[in-house]
C-alpha cells in the first residue's frame, strides 16, 4: 500500500485530493496497528496527511514504511449477535465494511476513536430490541441513520466537533431498533485534556 503513495518524478508535485489524503491516513493508521509508531506519531503523520497539499508531501509521510504496511487485517462482514449481554469495540479495532448486530436486551458500543479504518464505508445492519448502540465517533466519522427503523425508541446524533474535517469513514445504519436507543457522539472531554 506504502508504493501506491509513492511520487513519480513526474507526479511527487500534483496537487494530492481528499481520496489521496484518507489512503495516506489508512496507511498511516494501519502501520501504527502493527506497531511501527508511536500513537504521538500518529497523530502527527495524520495531521500532516491532512494538511498535504501534494502526492509529493504525501509520500514522505509513508517513504519509511514496508509497501505491506498498513494493510491491517479487516474482514469485510463481522456479526455481533446477543442475548441480555453487551458488547464493546474500542481501541485499535479493525473496521469491517458490514456490521450485522442482533442484540436483545443488551447494549453494543462501537468506539471510532483509535478504531483502524481501511473501508471509507461500514454498513450495520441492525436488529435490536430493548438495548442502547452508542457510537462513539471522532473528525471524519459520518453517521447516516435515515434508514433505521424506531419503535418506541430515542435517537440522538450529536454534531461532530469538527464539521470541516474530511470524511475518513461513513457509517450508515439500516434495520430496526425496538424500545432501545440509538446515540452517536464524539468523545466525551475531561478537564486537562
Amino acid at each position: 500500500m506504502a508504493a501506491e503513495l509513492l511520487p513519480t518524478e513526474t507526479s511527487s508535485g500534483l496537487r494530492a485530493s481528499h481520496a489521496d489524503r484518507d489512503r495516506a491516513v489508512d496507511v498511516l493508521t494501519g502501520a501504527a496497528a502493527d506497531g511501527r509508531f508511536t500513537a504521538e506519531e500518529l497523530d502527527e503523520r495524520v495531521a500532516a496527511a491532512l494538511s498535504a497539499r501534494t502526492l509529493g508531501e504525501l509520500a514522505a509521510l509513508t517513504a519509511d514504511l514496508p509497501e505491506e504496511a498498513g494493510t491491517a487485517p479487516a474482514k469485510d462482514i463481522v456479526r455481533i449477535e446477543q442475548q441480555y449481554a453487551s458488547a464493546t469495540r474500542e481501541g485499535r479495532w479493525a473496521v469491517p465494511r458490514r456490521l450485522e448486530i442482533e442484540s436483545g436486551w443488551g447494549n453494543v458500543t462501537l468506539d471510532f476513536s483509535d478504531a483502524v479504518i481501511t473501508h471509507d464505508t461500514l454498513d450495520i445492519d441492525l436488529d435490536m430490541c430493548g438495548g442502547t448502540l452508542r457510537l462513539i465517533t471522532r473528525p471524519g466519522v459520518l453517521v447516516n441513520a435515515d434508514s433505521l427503523a424506531m419503535g418506541y425508541g430515542r435517537t440522538r446524533v450529536r454534531s461532530p466537533r469538527d464539521p470541516g474535517a474530511p470524511a475518513v469513514l461513513r457509517v450508515e445504519i439500516r434495520g430496526q431498533l425496538s424500545m432501545g436507543k440509538l446515540e452517536v457522539r464524539p468523545p466525551r472531554r475531561w478537564f486537562g485534556r
